[in-house]
């Protein structure tokens, strides 16, 4: 799909905050609202754009959970490639994004668990046994700071002012 200069200016507007409105975009842009929504459907119906998340800072929640990144080597499947094993992998309730990569791996995984423990059988009992996984590097997150763009949390600066 070859995307127009509104096109364009809608999805870095969206991407920035998906809660605006079409009568809000039209107004930031000088277009019509009619002409915002009509490429707003299109962009939807491209699958441009897929959905409209809401960025959350979890450390902030009172929610439990796990986040890591896993490397995972593969095998690629004759045929299918990378696809066939990645399409599996996407499968699992646990994953919340998979790249195919290149480099020392080929798929790079974002999984989140209610606890280590769960992560841990994930990834023992469900990934790694995987016909043409070929090994796996675990990484837990520990502290987010910046996600899409968005600092998670803005610290004040606690620091006296030093005069002469």
């Amino acid at each position: 799909m070859h995307l127009t200069e509104i096109e364009k200016d809608i999805l870095e507007i969206l991407a920035q905050d998906a809660r605006r409105t079409p009568a809000q975009i039209a107004l930031m842009l000088g277009a019509e609202v009619s002409k915002v929504q009509e490429a707003i459907k299109e962009l939807e119906d491209a699958r441009v754009v897929v959905a409209y998340p809401a960025l959350i800072n979890w450390d902030k929640s009172q929610a439990e959970s796990v986040e890591a990144v896993i490397e995972v080597r593969v095998t690629p499947m004759k045929g299918y490639g990378f696809d066939a094993i990645a399409e599996q992998i996407m499968e699992f309730p646990e994953v919340e994004n998979v790249y195919l990569m290149s480099g020392a791996y080929d798929l790079l995984l974002f999984v989140r668990a209610k606890t280590l423990k769960e992560l841990a059988m994930f990834v023992a009992e469900r990934l790694a046994p995987i016909e043409n996984v070929i090994s796996t590097a675990t990484h837990f997150m520990l502290k987010r700071y910046k996600i899409s763009g968005i600092t998670m949390d803005k610290h004040e600066d606690k620091r006296q002012a030093v005069s002469q």
